[in-house]
Order: C-alpha cells, then structure tokens, then sequence
C-alpha cells in the first residue's frame, strides 16, 4: 500500500552515500532537495525526516529526525562528502534512529531510503552491510527502498540489488539522481 494514504505520520530515514567526490556531492543535494520538498508538502506536515550520510571513517547523522524545513536547511547545507563507504556502519545507524523513534511513537510508520551502488569500503566491509540488512529485515519496524546509484560501466556489479535482497527492499534505479526523482519515487510507494 501507499505510505502516503490516510493521515498516519511517517519516519523517512536516507542513508546517502556521499562518499567519492563529484558523485556524493550529487547525491546529497539531491537528498537534500527531496527532504526539503517533503517537508515543505503541506500534507506531509506530521512526517518526520532524517538524513544519515555514509562517508569518511564513520557515518552521521546529519539531520537527526525533524519536521522542520529550517533545521533540515541548516544541517544539510555545506554537509562534507568525499572519502571511503562504511555503508554497514550507516545502515546499522539507520536501524538505532528508527527503533528509537518507535519507542517514541510506535503509531509512526518508518521508511529507510537507500542511496548506494551497494559497495562498502569502510572497516566492516560487506559483511558489515549484511550484518546490518539482516538485522533490519529481521526487525521489521522500516519499510525500505534502495536506490541504486552504481555508475554505469561495462560490468555491473549489482550490488545494490543484493542490498535490496537482504533487506526484503524494493530496488529502483533512476534515470538520473535529482531532487525530483528521489521525492517521486518515494511517493509512489
């Protein structure tokens, strides 16, 4: 069913990969783009976002769960990028943020959002990423989307498919990664 029907408020988590130069910087503004219209949405007023990036040595938090366009704004703006991928680490932060608003708010219903060509090259490697997937899958408390970000090159590694397997997760690539598209597609779920 739609996450959008009726007015029960919803969670959304990203967990963006903003590792690598060129491509992170892209990915979080189009995150960024996308929570700052989602919040904007007058009927999405109750929804809650958070923004989790992947990069460096260990993931953050950047934008702790907020119905607020200003604080969205503020902590999003001029957030780093660049460096390697504890992708584990971030989906594994993912998982704290939700099962804590739960606790909150069990009504709330959460979706974590994925944005990663799958790969992981931060200490816990791709074993930490299906260490964290089970966990997720096993807990059920997120809905899950991955968006498949992979580069287009001669082999594809498919990675992100994998992600979505163990996740139980729908798995979409997009044309391009923009504001619109992320926010598009994640209104049709």
């Amino acid at each position: 069913g739609s996450l959008r029907r009726g007015m029960e408020s919803n969670l959304i988590v990203f967990v963006v990969d903003s590792s690598g130069s060129m491509a992170g910087k892209d990915r979080l503004q189009a995150v960024t783009g996308a929570v700052m219209s989602m919040l904007r949405d007058a009927y999405q007023r109750r929804d809650k976002v958070a923004v989790i990036t992947v990069r460096g040595s260990t993931p953050e938090l950047v934008l702790p769960p907020t119905g607020s366009t200003e604080v969205a704004m503020r902590r999003l703006d001029g957030a780093p990028t660049g460096g390697r991928t504890p992708l584990g680490e971030g989906l594994m932060l993912a998982h704290e943020v939700i099962e804590r608003e739960h606790r909150k708010d069990p009504t709330r219903r959460a979706l974590l959002v994925a944005l990663t060509d799958g790969r992981a090259t931060g200490t816990q490697g791709m074993a930490g990423v299906a260490k964290a997937s089970a966990v997720i899958a096993q807990r059920k408390l997120a809905g899950c989307l991955v968006i498949d970000c992979e580069q287009s090159r001669r082999v594809r590694l498919g990675l992100a498919r994998k992600l979505a397997e163990q996740l139980q997760a729908a798995c979409v690539t997009l044309p391009e990664i923009s504001a619109e598209s992320v926010s598009g597609v994640i209104n049709t779920i």
